[in-house]
């Protein structure tokens, strides 16, 4: 069955209980948050294992008599099909698939909008009513007191990229009270923030020149978060390419002129590389989350990391 991402993104009582998790769409980051969100509310609850498989096709989930529930990350969509599906969804554990929206997979999705056991979340860039819904739970849940004219700005100037509105709400929310005035607002958001996704394609040049161009450019923990969402974005493209050709394909035309620096990443990459990636990304996140104080620091290694696994 569908249903909407804010519903799971501003809703403090919704809670997870399906066997089947189907995460698509275009908005890279809020996909990724939304994936998170459902991962976090498991482990809250049943301290559930996070495990990366490959694909569904022919597997078989050996249950053991006291273990946790698990979460299976399914990486490969392509061998998804229904009868894969019936194979899985009685299991106790759970299945959470993320896969951009192609044409290739617009049957399953109807397939899985039909099976009550799963959730359908269609991920996109948010509309206005999207950013009223969640500027407005922003407000109540803070207690922050706002000018209508103020209210009414950051309704038409808050990112349609969900972590970069969040990004900028946490902004607001690190202002002194006093501070939350008109001019202030209107210069947090033209703060800017383009550049940051430039320092991954540094990441052939030597620690020393990386380093300097991290702490030119990566100021704060907004920023790290930014950062880690672009090299994520990049990572998942090394990840979830089968080849070259496909690998080519996916990179969005506006880098059209970091093109071959990302195809001679590509190049370097093998399965067990895939897999160190993954390993880093899941490690970066948790200490992202839990040690906020130590986020430039992480950042930095995250960056020096994904060189490190490239170029072994």
């Amino acid at each position: 069955m569908k249903i909407n991402p804010l519903s799971i993104l501003i809703n403090k009582d919704f809670e997870p209980n399906k066997n089947l998790y189907f995460i698509s769409g275009n908005e890279v980051t809020l996909i990724e948050k939304i994936k998170s969100l459902i991962i976090n509310k498991y482990q809250e609850k049943h301290k559930a294992q996070i495990i990366n498989i490959d694909t569904i096709k022919n597997f078989v989930d050996e249950v053991g008599l006291f273990e946790n529930k698990k979460i299976f990350l399914v990486n490969n969509f392509k061998s998804v099909d229904e009868k894969s599906l019936e194979n899985i969804k009685n299991h106790s554990n759970i299945y959470i698939f993320v896969q951009e929206n192609s044409s290739s997979i617009k049957k399953i999705k109807n397939f899985l909008n039909k099976y009550k056991d799963c959730y359908l979340v269609d991920c996109y860039d948010l509309d206005r009513d999207s950013k009223i819904l969640i500027l407005n739970n922003f407000i109540n849940d803070n207690k922050i007191n706002i000018s209508k004219e103020i209210y009414w700005l950051l309704i038409e100037k808050l990112d349609n990229k969900y972590i970069f509105l969040e990004n900028n709400l946490q902004k607001i929310l690190g202002l002194d009270e006093k501070s939350i005035t008109l001019d202030n607002i209107k210069k947090l958001l033209t703060i800017d923030v383009s550049g940051k996704e430039k320092v991954f394609f540094n990441l052939l040049k030597t620690n020393r020149e990386i380093i300097e161009i991290y702490r030119n450019k990566i100021l704060n923990n907004s920023d790290v978060n930014d950062l880690y969402y672009y090299g994520k974005f990049f990572c998942q493209l090394i990840i979830d390419s089968k080849d070259i050709g496909e690998y080519q394909k996916k990179i969005p035309v506006y880098l059209f002129r970091e093109k071959s620096f990302l195809i001679d990443v590509y190049r370097k990459y093998n399965s067990k590389k895939k897999k160190l990636l993954i390993k880093l990304l899941s490690k970066t996140e948790k200490v992202l989350r839990k040690e906020s104080s130590l986020s430039l620091v992480s950042g930095l290694r995250f960056l020096l990391n994904i060189k490190k696994i490239t170029i072994s």
